[in-house]
């Protein structure tokens, strides 16, 4: 009996860094009739309303309190207000301002060590380095540059894995963690999707067997990772079409089903 789904964003919603398509919009709008929705992942509350909220046209406010936004990895809780009509902060965990400028400044330092800083290629106006209040996010390329690039940027993992290394080295006291597609997000040990996970059961009042999660970076040293970790039911995605597929699956059995109670099934 499954009652929350809970996904990755980038590469498993959608491309990265843009807004989901209609299709993925569609099945998110009727999963939110049987289940809490529930997307975590590194991308700051701005990110979530432009690739996910805003796409969900056809959800009604009723529907909408079924949707969770778990923050910088769920270290930021995002829901619904219906009387508000509004969505409201629950929880947030932000960095202090020393660890924010110790962790920017060792990514900077171990980015241009190696020969990956590349300020050059940004848009106006953009930054590789960004304060997501509770995690300090890198952005090889900026938030804005292209998708062709982004995904060529560092396809095997090895800049971003070159990078994380050296900023062991330079400052250990934080953990740093491979995301989408150019990123690399810096936490306070345990700030993770772990962390995140554990406060979504706490806020959802679910149990882990409750919950089946959706992410691409399911390998260890992926950000998906802690997830597995936690013996949380998890399918491993390439794109956001193996998402759909699995949700196409999903709602097609509880099409299938008489049973009247529309709140929670089985899957």
């Amino acid at each position: 009996m499954k009652k929350v789904l809970s996904f990755d964003i980038d590469q498993t919603l959608n491309i990265a860094k843009t807004p989901i398509n209609d299709e993925i919009a569609d099945l998110l709008t009727r999963c939110l009739n049987h289940f809490e929705i529930c997307p975590i992942s590194g991308q700051k509350f701005d990110q979530f309303l432009i690739q996910i909220v805003d796409r969900l046209k056809d959800a009604t406010p009723e529907q909408l309190t079924h949707l969770h936004l778990f923050v910088a990895q769920g270290t930021q809780y995002y829901r619904f207000n219906l009387e508000k009509n509004d969505w409201e902060q629950v929880y947030n965990y932000p960095l202090t301002d020393e660890q924010v400028k110790k962790i920017s400044e060792t990514i900077e330092t171990s980015a241009k060590e190696l020969g990956f800083w590349e300020e050059d290629k940004l848009a106006p106006g953009d930054e590789i380095i960004e304060n997501r209040l509770s995690q300090v996010t890198f952005s090889a390329l900026g938030q804005t540059a292209g998708t062709e690039e982004k995904y060529a940027w560092d396809p095997d993992y090895k800049k971003r894995a070159s990078i994380v290394a050296r900023c062991k080295e330079l400052a250990p006291e934080f953990e740093y963690e491979i995301g989408g597609t150019t990123s690399i997000n810096a936490i306070t040990p345990g700030m993770n999707k772990e962390f995140g996970m554990n406060h979504l059961l706490e806020e959802l009042r679910v149990e882990k067997k409750d919950v089946l999660y959706f992410g691409d970076m399911t390998s260890p040293g992926g950000n998906d990772y802690p997830v597995v970790k936690m013996g949380i039911d998890t399918i491993t995605v390439k794109s956001h079409e193996d998402t759909a597929f699995a949700l196409k699956g999903i709602l097609g059995l509880l099409d299938a089903q008489t049973q009247t109670d529309r709140g929670h099934f089985l899957l």
